[in-house]
């Protein structure tokens, strides 16, 4: 049985046959074997761009050769903690987190994934304020497990898990207005995407989170952001919340932490905010959380954000995608609804979800990988790694000429034919 069979097989059989028919419908029958850069190789030698980056898990690439080099260096020597010694690396890792995110953001908390980091800033919210009530925004996603399931703001995923953990309110996303009138005497905190991601690639107005900020101050609650997608340069910053100058209570952070080796999340916040983890340092803990393996990935993808200056790049390269992906838009109007984003962080919305189906289709088609939001299946993300090059762009950009021609050609057959 050859190594496509077996895996596909093995999905059926073992792992998720849901996800293995979805695959198959959309043309993704091949393998993944090796990766570097912005391209993924198949197990049939195929080559294709990655403009999804694992969700925007891959700023640096794949298999960024400095991380993965760091990390080998440290598998030799160690590679999970014992937990009852100091763990330099770590202790490292926090140092450089302090120093690079926002303000004065200052004690770190280090686990495994986006999702971790958003149970531990909630938890961390309620036990400094003593409060239970926390609002979060419509359209929203900050994970799938419980807390953090209860702050996402799609009920398509929510619903099959009532109840949820109670005393949380959805407001929508950029209302200032709506956010005043939620706010009660038992709030503890807000929680916001600084661009919504998986809602659709949705930006708030301008002013919007500076705010959420002086909400925040005024009526004495915390403001928690998530920055799991949008942090690491991708939006043409180190971080989103740095385009309006604004300081978070709590900054959650995972994805590209792990600088696309290793999985790594984080919580950041003030040390006021900390104090309740002073009086009880056992109180949320984590057993493979800050590992010497992904603290070192963590620390090296850090230096690397500032050396090569990602944000700047991201910024740049951004602009020109997302002038070349409007002038696509003034091209195929009865296809695409609106281009938006900022950075590397982009979203075409198309005018209705089959479209999205047959353009995913014909771009792996032409070995271009990219996906739909999870809230909004209309809109399709553009996130590649932020090393991309222009010359990258031209390639994908013609790429994404010949999709939009076929599919607009099996458009107007459809509609001729209804």
């Amino acid at each position: 049985m050859d190594l496509a069979t077996r895996t596909i097989n093995n999905y059926e059989e073992y792992l998720n046959p849901a996800l293995a028919r979805l695959f198959r419908f959309m043309g993704l029958d091949d393998i993944e074997v090796e990766a570097e850069g912005i391209r993924i190789k198949d197990s049939n030698g195929n080559e294709y761009i990655d403009c999804l980056s694992g969700y925007g898990s891959l700023n640096f690439g794949h298999s960024p050769q400095e991380i993965v080099t760091a990390v080998k260096e440290q598998l030799d020597k160690m590679s999970l903690s014992s937990k009852v010694l100091f763990n330099h690396h770590l202790a490292d890792f926090s140092a450089k987190l302090a120093e690079i995110t926002p303000g004065d953001l200052q004690y770190s908390f280090v686990c495994n994934s986006g999702t971790e980091a958003v149970e531990g800033a909630l938890k961390l919210a309620k036990l400094y304020t003593n409060k239970a009530e926390i609002i979060s925004t419509v359209n929203s996603f900050h994970g799938k497990s419980m807390g953090s399931l209860s702050a996402t703001g799609r009920k398509q995923y929510k619903e099959p898990f009532k109840p949820l953990v109670p005393n949380f309110k959805h407001v929508p996303f950029g209302d200032l207005k709506a956010l005043i009138k939620a706010i009660t005497s038992e709030t503890a905190a807000v929680i916001i995407e600084p661009i919504q991601g998986e809602g659709g690639i949705v930006l708030p107005p301008a002013g919007y989170l500076q705010g959420v900020r002086s909400l925040c101050d005024q009526k004495n609650i915390l403001m928690i952001v998530d920055e799991v997608q949008t942090g690491l340069g991708r939006t043409g910053t180190n971080f989103a919340v740095e385009a309006e100058g604004v300081v978070p209570d709590i900054m959650a952070l995972a994805k590209s932490l792990g600088g696309g080796v290793m999985p790594v999340g984080a919580f950041i916040a003030r040390t006021k905010v900390w104090e309740p983890f002073l009086e009880a340092p056992l109180i949320h803990t984590s057993t493979f959380g800050g590992n010497p393996l992904a603290a070192v990935a963590g620390k090296k993808a850090l230096e690397i954000l500032e050396r090569d200056n990602l944000a700047l790049k991201a910024k740049e390269m951004g602009e020109l995608f997302l002038n070349k992906l409007k002038s696509l838009q003034v091209q195929y109007p009865e296809l695409i609804k609106d281009v938006r984003g900022r950075g590397l962080m982009i979203g075409i919305e198309l005018m209705n979800e089959g479209i999205g189906g047959m353009l995913i289709s014909e771009l792996t088609n032409r070995h271009l990988l990219a996906a739909y939001t999870l809230n909004q299946p209309r809109v399709i993300r553009i996130e590649p790694p932020l090393i991309i090059t222009s010359e990258d762009i031209e390639e994908i950009m013609d790429i994404f000429n010949d999709a939009f021609a076929a599919v607009a050609a099996l458009n107007s057959v459809g509609e001729s034919i209804s």
